[in-house]
């Protein structure tokens, strides 16, 4: 796994998680200045936004669409909302990062080009290299984490979740946000699918919800 790392002079926490998850990532002093030739041999990049979040998320965005590899962006847990669907975002992980979490987390971002890159459901098709979702042929517009959602969803079906469960699972940490935050993406979701596919997502009572 090459992984480029921005800044490269990261935080003690971040570099004892990449070390412990067996990372030597490539350090980047300006992700600006990155070109695709420069990026070549990478196969990801981790961004640690820091005290520049807003700056940094702006760099972000011009790289993934510039050199087209997925970014793991390392965040405090106050800075997700700004994150949250922001363009060029693969994936993000909270501060300070769990070793084997996000090992785990880089290998999934690095193997999802290996394979064929789509799961669907009836009429709905997901892009796992773009990020796209397309439902009967048409693109549909969602945030990243709408798309991580709807991703786990299809990939477990029939089982019903808890809010906390799926806050674990979805967006990697326990609890923050609270059980509305899932409350709300479902919401959203149903509305995007349409008033057909909506019932797709099942509500089950004190609970959860269950998908197909």
């Amino acid at each position: 796994m090459n992984a480029g790392l921005f800044p490269d002079e990261c935080s003690e926490a971040l570099a004892t998680a990449l070390a412990l998850a067996g990372v030597v990532p490539k350090g980047i002093s300006d992700l600006a200045a990155l070109t695709p030739e420069m990026a070549a041999d990478l196969d990801l990049l981790i961004v640690e936004l820091g005290e520049e979040p807003m700056r940094r998320i702006r760099h972000i965005s011009h790289t993934a669409e510039t050199l087209g590899i997925p970014i793991l962006a390392v965040i405090d847990a106050a800075q997700f909302p700004l994150v949250e669907g922001a363009a060029g975002v693969t994936d993000v992980i909270v501060s300070p990062p769990d070793a084997p979490e996000i090992g785990f987390r880089l290998r999934r971002m690095v193997n999802a080009g290996s394979g064929e890159g789509t799961i669907s459901y009836e009429d709905l098709a997901l892009n796992t290299l773009t990020y796209q979702a397309l439902l009967s042929g048409v693109p549909l517009d969602l945030t990243f984490m709408e798309y991580e959602l709807l991703r786990f969803f299809i990939d477990n079906q029939r089982r019903v979740w808890t809010r906390e469960q799926l806050l674990s699972k979805v967006w990697g940490y326990d609890y923050f946000g609270g059980a509305r935050t899932v409350d709300v993406h479902v919401r959203r979701l149903r509305s995007k699918l349409g008033e057909e596919r909506a019932a797709w997502i099942h509500t089950v009572r004190s609970v959860g919800y269950r998908f197909g």
